[in-house]
């Protein structure tokens, strides 16, 4: 039967076309909202809710729940929004979609619903099977909300089977999955097994082919399960066998045993569920065959119907955390891709996204760790663990928007300005060396030979004085164009190039200097002066803009804010907002504390050298001291090694111009 998905007339979304083709869902379009009584309880359905539908039902808000319990309830918004309004029932919605939401967005969340709407059918037949008690629709309720909530897939598989062991009773089990390569056959991985009475067994993965041969291949291949009161016993005309090499390996006798297949909503076999030898008593510890045959009972109906009904729920938690991965992997390759572009703008910080994100990570795993002090009670999940990560990773991915001259600046002066310079003092040289020629020749044609050898001598002293002088200059200029404190006295000569003038080819009197030249060069730390400090500072506002673009979940919506106050201090010095402590996030503190290490410690700059871990340790205890960082996490970094995470090079020379790293870091 095919799903359906009910939405209001008049209402568009395109990710409904692709659906139509591809998955063979029909769409009906309603002017009100359908009461539960009316949908097809064998028929899986989605309901598209957005505020027309939601105010047909007047003020009666309980036939959300009642049509919650047989529908799925997706939520569809205006663009703009991120969260389903009040005239949605938030609680009971299996997905939002806002108007302007990304097609592949909205296919996800409708593929999701889809399979929601499907597990809310296969537990309405579990429901109705014959003799069905109260107490089981309990627990395959319980279990279905444990499987769904659970992202992990080896975790998420190890509960699958461990579930169907419990509610059947079963002293064994295994587990494979269906996997089909683009470019082979397809085929069962065997992923997991559990087994009560040899709890230490060795295993590994393995692969077996996808026919008739075995048992589970065969309820794989055809869909169907099987139930086995005796696997020694098989019937002549039965393709399948049992493979007797493990029993006689470990000294086991597996006896009966049920094998289903778990089917998704496109009834797609994904996976199959092996259970062996059901037991008069969980407790016992299968041992000998006396005991074998006392205890081990064929799987009844009930224990069919219970498994089956959990292999359905299991099939739709088994790919939803695949696509859940799917997505993941998706976000990681965005996310690394963004790193990429951001490093290939300036080289020079090659991999400090990484290692920043990779220290604030371990900075918090640290923090978890600790017993006292303010941060004790403090602990991330596995989400807020993510969330700190991303955040790292892309801290600076707003230099995207700081021009790239400013952003590889490694000198005071622009490669192309100090060309200019050199220019203009090989210009004068010539010039000199023109002059020198020029007074020569006027000579002897005036005079002659007559004391030609003292003129000469004195030219060549004026001459070799002028040319001395401008390389002198020009030393100083270069000298002066390093990004380090500047010795005293540097100023001066810097002032009195600016004072000399020459006269250019046209004529026109110049200072041999300019005015802009020498702001650049008595900049008297780092390399930057104050526009190009502030366009680099930008990149912060510019990341935070960015991210608060990006749709984030609910466990990763602290995203931006965590990343944008990753140059503030809790003195307030910081920038671009210069808030206190009480407006930085932990998650932020132990960001700057990870990328200020990083920042010091980076090998060999161009605009500065490394300092080793330990002098880089005793400046960040100089801002806390001065109370820009946090003492408490500086304290668990440093007495946790964090900073052994990341291997930094041994540095050559500690830098005199340690400061600096605000403004590239």
């Amino acid at each position: 039967m095919k799903p359906l998905v009910l939405t209001s007339i008049g209402r568009a979304l395109p990710a409904l076309d692709a659906l139509t083709a591809t998955d063979g869902v029909e769409v009906k379009r309603v002017p009100l909202l359908p009461a539960a009584s009316a949908l097809d309880a064998e028929r899986p359905t989605v309901v598209l809710l957005d505020r027309a539908l939601a105010q047909s039902t007047g003020e009666e808000r309980a036939l959300f729940a009642q049509l919650a319990e047989q529908a799925a309830l997706v939520g569809l918004g205006e663009r703009g929004e991120t969260e389903p309004p009040d005239a949605l029932p938030g609680a009971l919605l299996a997905a939002f979609i806002a108007a302007d939401a990304p097609a592949a967005a909205a296919r996800v969340a409708l593929h999701g619903a889809l399979r929601h709407a499907a597990a809310l059918v296969a537990a309405r037949k579990a429901a109705r099977l014959e003799g069905r008690s109260a107490s089981d629709l309990h627990e395959l309720t319980r279990i279905g909300v444990a499987l769904s909530t659970e992202r992990d897939l080896l975790a998420l598989l190890e509960m699958i089977l461990s579930e169907a062991r419990r509610i059947s009773t079963a002293d064994a089990g295994s587990l494979y999955l269906v996997e089909r390569p683009e470019d082979a056959p397809a085929s069962l991985r065997f992923k997991l097994t559990q087994n009560f009475t040899l709890p230490n067994l060795p295993f590994s993965e393995s692969q077996i082919p996808l026919d008739h041969g075995s048992l589970s291949g065969y309820a794989a291949s055809t869909g169907e399960p099987l139930i086995i009161p005796d696997v020694y016993l098989l019937p002549e005309d039965v393709s399948y066998r049992q493979n007797r090499s493990f029993d006689e390996k470990f000294h086991y006798r597996t006896k009966s045993m049920l094998v289903i297949p778990m089917r998704t909503h496109r009834d797609e076999v994904i996976g199959v569920l092996q259970l062996i030898n059901r037991k008069r008593s969980a407790d016992v510890r299968l041992t000998t065959n006396e005991i074998v045959e006392r205890e081990v009972l064929p799987f009844d109906q009930r224990a069919v119907d219970l498994v089956g009904a959990l292999a359905s729920q299991a099939a739709v938690a088994i790919e939803n955390s695949r696509l859940y991965e799917d997505i993941e992997r998706l976000f990681e390759g965005f996310v690394m891709a963004s790193v990429t572009a951001i490093e290939s703008r300036d080289p020079t910080t090659s991999g400090h996204s990484s290692r920043v994100a990779t220290l604030t990570c371990g900075l918090a795993e640290a923090v978890d760790r600790v017993g006292a002090g303010p941060y004790r009670a403090l602990q991330f999940s596995r989400e807020q663990m993510r969330e700190i990560r991303y955040a790292g990773l892309l801290h600076d991915f707003g230099k995207v928007g700081v021009r790239e001259q400013v952003l590889v600046k490694q000198k005071k002066l622009y490669p192309s300005d100090l060309s200019i310079i050199k220019h203009r003092f090989q210009f004068l040289l010539q010039r000199a060396d023109l002059q020198y020629e020029r007074e020569r020749a006027e000579y002897l044609f005036t005079h002659g030979k007559h004391k030609y050898a003292d003129v000469l001598s004195q030219l060549d002293l004026v001459r070799r004085a002028e040319r001395e002088e401008l390389q002198r200059f020009l030393d100083s200029i270069v000298r002066a164009n390093e990004p380090t404190i500047l010795p005293e006295g540097t100023f001066e000569e810097l002032s009195e190039i600016n004072a000399r003038t020459f006269v250019d080819f046209d004529g026109i009197e110049k200072p041999l200097l300019s005015d802009e030249e020498l702001r650049y060069l008595m900049i008297n730390k780092g390399n930057l002066d104050q526009r190009e400090r502030r366009e680099i500072e930008s990149h912060v506002t510019h990341t935070f803009r960015f991210l608060e673009h990006i749709p984030w979940t609910r466990e990763l919506k602290g995203i931006p804010e965590i990343a944008y106050g990753h140059h503030e201090k809790l003195n307030a010095t910081g920038y671009p907002r210069q808030v206190g402590a009480e407006a930085i996030p932990v998650q932020t503190r132990m960001m700057t504390i990870s990328d200020i290490y990083d920042a010091l410690t980076a090998t060999d700059r161009p605009y500065k050298r490394a300092v080793p871990p330990d002098r880089a340790v005793e400046i960040l205890h100089d801002e806390a001291k001065g109370g820009a960082l946090d003492p408490a996490l500086l304290d668990a970094f440093v007495e946790a090694k964090v900073f052994e995470l990341v291997k930094p090079e041994p540095a050559r020379r500690r830098s005199p111009s340690v400061a600096m790293h605000v403004q590239k870091g």
